[in-house]
């Protein structure tokens, strides 16, 4: 790790990245097509190319700090455009989970938290169970009034349910984060 210029390099964390997501970061030659098909490119603070780069160049804690990771909407249109088929979206995606890892989460706090109760619901329902997630990221956030108008309106219209739907195959979906947890620990 060096420091240079204000800002802490850490030039081994690229093969770190690249071992643990298996997603060829440094194949990356910044042609800007991920980013200039983005949708949300405009609510991030760095562009997906430039998030790469600063990947290449070793900057973790601004990368692991950014709320790029957590804007992204994981649509999948910057893999689609790379030249070098370069999963983005799954590179966003280990991304997340690094910066949860590591108590880097700074920008868009609640984000991660929503991220985190979104596959709660499903890992115990086998589908997302809209009310119970609300419910355990309100309890999480400490927001518990800003939708309750909303909310009540969906619930009117049946628009959220009670129970959670039944669903085929809970157990492989359980079994399928089981993994997922045994291959992060590795």
């Amino acid at each position: 790790m060096q420091i240079q210029g204000g800002l802490v390099r850490d030039s081994n964390w690229i093969v770190e990245v690249e071992a643990l997501s298996g997603i060829k970061v440094s194949a990356c030659y910044q042609c800007k097509k991920c980013s200039n098909g983005c949708p949300v490119v405009y609510a991030m603070d760095y562009q997906p190319n430039r998030l790469i780069r600063m990947i290449q160049l070793g900057l973790k804690e601004d990368v692991l700090r950014s709320a790029t990771i957590w804007v992204c909407a994981s649509c999948e249109t910057c893999s689609t455009r790379c030249p070098n088929d370069i999963e983005i979206a799954a590179l966003m995606d280990r991304l997340r989970q690094a910066s949860i890892r590591e108590g880097k989460v700074e920008k868009e706090k609640n984000t991660p938290i929503f991220h985190q109760t979104f596959l709660s619901s499903i890992r115990r329902n086998g589908r997302v169970h809209e009310l119970m997630m609300i419910g355990e990221y309100r309890l999480k956030t400490g927001d518990f009034m800003s939708d309750l108008r909303l909310g009540w309106e969906m619930f009117k219209r049946g628009r959220l349910k009670l129970f959670p739907a039944g669903v085929k195959g809970k157990r492989e979906i359980r079994e399928i984060f089981k993994r997922s947890e045994e291959k992060e620990m590795q």
